[in-house]
């Protein structure tokens, strides 16, 4: 059964959705806007997203900061579009390689809005997914394989501990007066230490797991049962609504521009 460390649940209804419906949503807008570059597309997702994060229970802090990769993978995805990207129209700024033009700035603007509109509900629906919902809605709703299921989510557990034995390690040797100096020789030493400490856990839990029955060639039960609701299929529902709406505006304005394609 999955006993493994009980998540702090929520009271909001994203909460108790499905996370295998989270991930369903999330590649449904991910699929319609993947097959096309125009900002016209990822602006209409973008804007129902906005509408949507507002419901998700998500505070304003704590979404700046789970999504700040997203900005930054984004911001220097366009940049790097705004320099490099096909040249087309008039030449505005031109360095040797770096070639700023009108098509250049276009597809800029329309890989910035992909990048979030694919990142960003990504990163909010699954700031409320528990690892062991995770697992047992794989291995309840998609039948993927228990042992694969749980063996994965023991190393997701155990992923958390790093930054404590990171700084474990990093007390114990200051204490023996070996971390003082060589600030890269030392990264690489405590680094090693941790890989060793890691595997030695791994191998641990591992054998834990084998002598409870984890690893049985039998029907396995579980602790709670993992379904599809009426939240779930209104979610799916959403996704698709955004995806369907976004792809039919963008091509009725003539913008769409499929896989990048004249």
């Amino acid at each position: 059964m999955t006993t493994l460390l009980a998540p702090a649940r929520g009271t909001r209804v994203i909460h108790r959705i499905n996370p295998v419906s989270k991930l369903i949503a999330s590649a449904v807008i991910g699929a319609a806007l993947v097959l096309s570059i125009d900002w016209v597309s990822a602006t209409v997702a973008l804007a129902f997203e906005a509408v949507l994060f507002c419901f998700a229970g998500v505070g304003f802090g704590r979404f700046v900061v789970r999504t700040s990769p997203v900005w930054i993978a984004a911001f220097f995805a366009a940049v790097t579009i705004l320099l490099y990207g096909k040249p087309s129209g008039e030449s505005h700024f031109r360095v040797l390689l770096a070639d700023v033009t009108d098509g250049s700035i276009t597809l800029s603007v329309a890989t910035l809005l992909r990048v979030l509109a694919i990142g960003l509900p990504a990163v909010v629906l699954f700031i409320t997914v528990d690892p062991t919902d995770l697992a047992d809605g794989f291995a309840q709703v998609l039948r993927l394989p228990s042992r694969f299921v749980l063996g994965a989510l023991g190393g997701m557990r155990l992923a958390g501990l790093f930054l404590e034995d990171w700084r474990s390690l990093e007390m114990a040797r200051r204490a023996r007066g070996i971390a003082d100096r060589g600030r890269l020789r030392r990264f690489a030493g405590q680094a090693f230490a941790l890989l060793v400490l890691s595997i030695r856990r791994g191998s641990k839990l591992a054998t834990a797991m084998e002598a409870r029955g984890f690893g049985a060639a039998v029907r396995r039960s579980w602790a709670r049962e993992s379904r599809l609701g009426s939240a779930d299929v209104a979610l799916i529902a959403i996704s698709l609504t955004i995806a369907g709406t976004a792809v039919a505006v963008s091509v009725a304005t003539g913008h769409w521009n499929f896989l990048g394609g004249a």
